[in-house]
């Protein structure tokens, strides 16, 4: 993916964003440019083999577009938290109307690349250490969200298979061998649970709106 301008510092933004309310063409352009970073970063969630990212970055740029048309900083919402939604909505919508069905992917498979050009996927979205302030936030969102989906979702068993699993919860990660010895059942009925417990939060997830977890 190509590089994209820094983001505009905290002072900076502020600025743009007051010049663009008073009606500076100059300050929006700024404000879509230097947010640019951040539709790339979200982009990277929708990476697939049968999706153009430069395609992907062009709808998410809509997006980013609509909510610098919109975005009002007196209701104390941060510009980049306010994009985000909008950049994520821009980007399900075009997904879920498209005329081809996307692949079925469970939060462990591969789902693009890293900075380095590893795979990632869903479960490494969610478990992301990363500080960049975009990478906290929305760590914390979807954080928030897998543990509401878990509670409220799944049955008792897939729950307690899930959460030893991927060590939810403070608890350390064991292999579904484990898993099996500790519940007196097999490896491969573990298994099975496991992906239908899986694809029931993937569902969960495509299903949710942005900032939304309920």
């Amino acid at each position: 993916m190509k590089s994209f301008p820094k983001p505009l510092s905290a002072k900076e933004e502020n600025e743009m964003l007051l010049q663009c309310k008073a009606g500076s063409k100059a300050a929006r352009d700024i404000l879509i440019e230097r947010n640019l970073r951040l539709v790339a970063h979200i982009v990277k969630k929708y990476n697939s083999p049968d999706r153009e990212t430069d395609d992907l970055i062009s709808i998410g740029t809509i997006g980013l577009i609509k909510s610098i048309d919109t975005f009002d900083a007196d209701k104390g919402i941060r510009l980049a938290t306010y994009a985000s939604r909008c950049i994520d909505n821009e980007l399900l919508m075009m997904l879920r109307s498209g005329k081809k069905q996307a692949r079925e992917v469970y939060l462990y498979e591969p789902i693009g690349s890293d900075k380095e050009g590893n795979e990632i996927n869903l479960l490494d979205i969610i478990e992301s250490t990363d500080e960049d302030i975009v990478d906290v936030m929305e760590l914390e969102s979807n954080v928030k969200k897998l543990y509401l989906f878990v509670a409220d979702t799944l049955t008792d068993r897939e729950r307690e298979i899930i959460t030893m699993r991927y060590g939810l919860a403070g608890t350390k990660e064991i292999t579904q061998r484990e898993i099996a010895d500790r519940l007196g059942i097999s490896r491969s009925y573990v298994s099975r649970i496991e992906k239908k417990a899986l694809r029931k939060l993937k569902d969960q997830f495509d299903n949710c709106p942005m900032g939304e977890v309920g």
